[in-house]
Order: structure tokens, then C-alpha cells, then sequence
């Protein structure tokens, strides 16, 4: 009996180290990979990738294979050749791609909304911050928006704010 336990555990064992190491990697969940499409949604809907399939591609882990390319929606307002004022931006690392409506830079999205509040949007909470909180510019994956532009996109205000008048 001990002998054919030993057995099957080390059939198991093998079978399991020759799988690629992408099946063994932590599945992202339906809820991450609609995070994802609604942070770039415009791009996919340009593209033709439906929510539903690009669901099914990254829950898969195939979600490389239908990853916009680095193409904008539509150029930006102040597009030139020489490099953007620094602002209170924040690193670029931390700006998602943007999507519609979405801008990388402080500067950029004033310029878009001149008669409207910018707000930082969290991409990943899908909550929006104002200028002189400490999340303003500074969440993981987010973006300068209006604030118009964001309630549009299903954003909502931080509970713990209050909207500078």
C-alpha cells in the first residue's frame, strides 16, 4: 500500500512541475480584469475587443495578446515637441495608461478642463481625490481627470472630502 502511495504522489508531483509556469501563476479575477476594461475601455471598444472577451483573454492570462498598442484616442490639446512643465505630478510610473479623458499630467488636464475642477482618479477604486489631499497625484494607478469627465466614467467623490468651492 505505502509503495503505490509514494507512487502516485511522485506521478503527481511530475505531472505538476511540467506544466508552464504561466498555468501556475495566480489567476487575476473578474473583478481585476473589469477594473482593467473600464480603465481603458475606449481603446478596446476602438479596437472591437468586447468586455466580455477581454474578460475571457485575461482570466486566461492571454491578456497581453488584446493590450492596446500605445496609440492615443485623440491628441492632446497642447501637443509640442518640447517636454511638459513639472508639476505636482506625480511619477510617471504611477499614472495607469490614460484612457479617454484621462491625462498623465496636472498641467495637461487643466488645460482640458478650464472651466471645470481636476480631480486625481484612482483607476484601480474608481474614486476621485481633490487638489491638497494626500491621495491627490499620489494613489498607484491613477489619473487627471475632470470632474465632469470622471462622474461620467462611474468615478465618485472620497467619502472623507469635501469639494474645494
Amino acid at each position: 500500500m505505502m509503495p503505490r502511495i509514494a507512487l502516485i504522489l511522485c506521478a503527481s508531483l511530475t505531472v505538476l512541475f511540467a506544466l508552464p509556469s504561466n498555468l501556475l501563476a495566480q489567476q487575476k479575477t473578474v473583478k481585476e480584469c473589469r477594473a482593467e476594461w473600464q480603465a481603458q475601455k475606449a481603446e478596446y471598444q476602438a479596437k472591437g475587443v468586447t468586455e466580455a472577451a477581454y474578460i475571457k483573454r485575461c482570466r486566461s492570462g492571454g491578456e497581453e495578446s488584446s493590450t492596446p498598442t500605445a496609440t492615443p484616442v485623440a491628441p492632446a490639446p497642447a501637443a509640442t515637441t518640447a517636454p511638459a512643465p513639472r508639476t505636482s505630478s506625480p511619477p510617471a510610473a504611477r499614472v495607469g495608461t490614460p484612457g479617454a479623458n484621462q491625462f498623465a499630467s496636472e498641467a495637461q488636464a487643466k488645460t482640458h478642463c478650464a472651466t471645470d475642477t481636476v480631480v486625481w482618479a484612482n483607476l484601480s477604486s474608481k474614486v476621485y481625490h481633490f487638489s491638497g489631499h494626500r491621495d491627490y497625484g499620489n494613489t498607484k494607478r491613477g489619473a487627471y481627470m475632470c470632474e465632469g469627465d470622471a462622474t461620467q466614467q462611474g468615478f465618485r467623490a472620497a467619502k472623507n472630502e469635501k469639494h474645494p468651492s
